[in-house]
C-alpha cells in the first residue's frame, strides 16, 4: 500500500494570499467623522461666512456701486452678497480655510505620529511628548511654507494669464487660498521642505508624494488627493469666466475659488473612500488567513 505523507500546515499557508499589516493605527470611524465635519465646514465657510452681517462692510467699507458689473443682469438674492465685493469674499473664504486647515492639519499630524511611534507604552508616551514639544515650531514653519507657496502661486497665476493691470488683490487672495488648501497641511504633518533638521528626508517625502504621486499610507492619501482636487477644480473653474454671459458671479476669481473648494471637498471624500475600501479589503484578507489557521 503506497505511503502518504500528511500535508504540512506551512505548505498550505504558502499558497494563501499575503497578509496585510495590522491597521490598528487606521481610525476608520473617527476619520470618517472628521472628513464629514471638515468638508461640511469648508462648504459652509465658503457660502455663509461672507454673508455674516457686517463682515463685508468691515473688510471693504467703501464699495462703489458704479464699479459693479452687470447690474442690469438679475441674479439670485443668495449670490448678491457673495458677488458684491470679490476681494472681501475671498478674504472671508481665506480666513475660514485657514482656521479649518489648522484644525485638519493638527488632526492628521496626530494620526501620523500615532502610526509611526514604536516601542512600549511608556516609550511611546515619551516619544509623543518629545514631538509635542516641537509643535509650535512646526506650526510656525508650516505657515512660513504656506506664505512662500502663496508667492509661488501668485507668480504662476500671473504667468498663466491672470490680469496684471487690475485685480491684483483678487489674484493674490486666490493664491493665498490655493496655498492654504494645498501647502499648510503637508507642511505641518511632514515638516516644511524649507527648514528643519530632517529637511532632506522631508524633501524626499514631498518629491515622492507630489512629483511621483505615490501614497504609502492613508495619511498621505488624505493629503495628496485634496491637493490634486484643489488644483484641478480651480483649473476647471476658470472656464465659466471665458463665457460671454456677463454675470456678476463670473468676476475673477469667484468661479476658480468655487472650483478649488469643490475639488478639495470631493477629493477629500474620494481619499476617504479609497482608504476605506483598502482597509475593508485588508480586513477580509486577515479573516481568510485566520480561517485557514483554524482549519490546519
Amino acid at each position: 500500500m503506497p505511503r502518504t505523507t500528511p500535508s504540512r500546515p506551512d505548505a498550505r499557508l504558502a499558497t494563501s494570499p499575503p497578509i496585510p499589516p495590522n491597521p490598528s493605527h487606521f481610525p476608520f470611524a473617527s476619520y470618517t467623522a472628521a472628513v464629514g465635519v471638515h468638508t461640511t465646514l469648508h462648504a459652509f465657510s465658503a457660502l455663509f461666512l461672507p454673508r455674516t452681517p457686517g463682515v463685508i462692510e468691515l473688510i471693504s467699507p467703501e464699495l462703489d456701486p458704479n464699479s459693479f458689473t452687470s447690474r442690469d443682469r438679475p441674479q439670485a438674492a443668495f449670490l448678491e452678497v457673495l458677488t458684491r465685493s470679490p476681494p472681501a469674499t475671498l478674504a472671508c473664504i481665506c480666513l475660514g480655510a485657514a482656521v479649518l486647515q489648522s484644525w485638519w492639519g493638527g488632526w492628521l499630524r496626530s494620526w501620523r505620529i500615532e502610526s509611526i511611534l514604536q516601542g512600549t507604552g511608556a516609550e511611546r508616551k515619551v516619544a509623543r511628548a518629545r514631538i509635542d514639544a516641537k509643535k509650535i515650531a512646526a506650526l510656525l514653519d508650516a505657515w512660513i511654507a504656506t506664505a512662500v507657496a502663496a508667492g509661488i502661486y501668485f507668480v504662476a497665476l500671473i504667468l498663466l494669464g491672470a490680469p496684471t493691470n487690475s485685480h491684483l488683490p483678487q489674484t493674490f487672495l486666490f493664491a493665498v487660498l490655493l496655498s492654504i488648501l494645498t501647502t499648510f497641511v503637508p507642511s505641518y504633518t511632514f515638516g516644511s521642505p524649507f527648514s528643519g533638521t530632517d529637511s532632506t528626508v522631508t524633501r524626499l517625502t514631498w518629491i515622492r508624494l507630489f512629483s511621483d504621486l505615490s501614497c504609502r499610507s492613508p495619511v498621505e492619501r488624505a493629503i495628496l488627493y485634496p491637493s490634486i482636487g484643489t488644483i484641478v477644480g480651480s483649473w476647471i473653474g476658470v472656464i465659466p469666466i471665458a463665457l460671454d454671459w456677463d454675470r456678476p458671479w463670473q468676476a475673477w476669481p469667484l468661479t476658480p475659488t468655487t472650483g478649488a473648494i469643490t475639488g478639495y471637498i470631493f477629493a477629500s471624500i474620494l481619499a476617504l473612500a479609497a482608504s476605506g475600501v483598502r482597509f475593508l479589503a485588508d480586513e477580509h484578507l486577515r479573516s481568510l488567513h485566520a480561517e485557514k489557521l483554524k482549519t490546519t
